[in-house]
């Protein structure tokens, strides 16, 4: 049965990948329409999560949020699947660098130095990765939860890797990472998944108890890697700009927690700054936190 709805699915989606940017977007406000107004798609989980995460608004900002949150997941929806058929060229305009991002990437290249980059589900990282792969010099490495329905798998994984990225299964990220220690890479982390909870750092994040995955503060600290923050602001619809900043020059120096707090607290502060692009329909904090487990305030 998988692979029959994925068969018959296959073709609508290489029709929606080929859809000229003005017929895209009005597509993806009728599909907005249809899971915000009649669906209701995870409506619930959305309301929760920004009541929790934006006490101090009113309902009717909250709601503004949540509103601009259901238009822009369907343009990401969308924006995916545009990955199937986009030219080099179409994502190089649609997902551009700043200067201060560029010159950080470029002089770590040239240093021969590999990093980690760690990000959270904020604007659209499946082109960031796409235009990474096409802008910069090192190799990029994803590291990613492989879906369980293995034709959609498949796919995703030949979208990510059109141009050049390559993909590396959460489970075998170190040992990936110490047998390509020879090149010199970038491998990024989407750190905000929702890690088991007795294994986890444990912060604030959004004035919420939340864990966080230790993965790629251990990872930074064994190989020493530069540490970067980078993330995907939306400029305006259908156009994005990545940023970057050196968190930890020498991981191995810093305490335990420092690398998970810093970059929890940096995409706190973007969430704040443009919280509709956030992945508000995740269920971050579906996981309480153990009895015997202190928590970082953040402070």
């Amino acid at each position: 049965m998988q692979a029959i709805g994925f068969y018959l699915a296959l073709p609508f989606l290489y029709l929606i990948s080929l859809l000229p940017p003005w017929l895209l977007y009005g597509f993806s406000d009728f599909v907005c329409f249809l899971l915000y107004n009649i669906i209701g798609y995870r409506k619930k989980v959305v309301a929760e999560n920004l009541r929790n995460s934006f006490p101090e608004k009113s309902i009717e900002e909250r709601n503004e949020i949540m509103r601009r949150f259901y238009h822009y997941l369907c343009d990401l929806f969308l924006e995916t699947f545009r990955t199937l058929t986009m030219s080099k060229s179409f994502a190089l305009k649609h997902v551009t660098f700043d200067e201060s991002a560029m010159t950080l990437f470029n002089e770590y290249y040239h240093q021969q130095k590999s990093i980690i980059v760690v990000m959270g589900h904020f604007g659209n990282w499946e082109w960031a990765g796409n235009a990474f792969s096409l802008g910069c010099k090192q190799q990029l490495y994803v590291i990613y939860h492989p879906l369980v329905n293995p034709h959609y798998n498949h796919l995703i994984v030949n979208m990510r890797m059109r141009f050049g990225t390559k993909l590396i299964a959460m489970k075998d990220t170190f040992k990936n990472m110490v047998r390509n220690r020879k090149i010199i890479s970038t491998t990024a982390f989407i750190a905000d998944q929702t890690p088991s909870p007795d294994n986890a750092y444990w912060t604030t994040f959004l004035h919420q108890d939340t864990p966080v995955f230790r993965g790629s503060e251990a990872i930074a600290k064994k190989l020493n890697y530069p540490v970067v923050y980078a993330s995907v602001h939306r400029i305006k619809r259908g156009y994005y700009k990545i940023f970057a900043e050196t968190l930890f020059e020498t991981p191995f120096e810093t305490a335990v927690g420092e690398i998970s707090e810093a970059h929890t607290r940096k995409l706190e502060s973007e969430i704040q700054l443009q919280p509709e692009i956030w992945l508000w329909s995740h269920r971050r904090w579906k996981h309480k936190k153990p009895a015997t487990v202190e928590t970082s305030t953040g402070a």
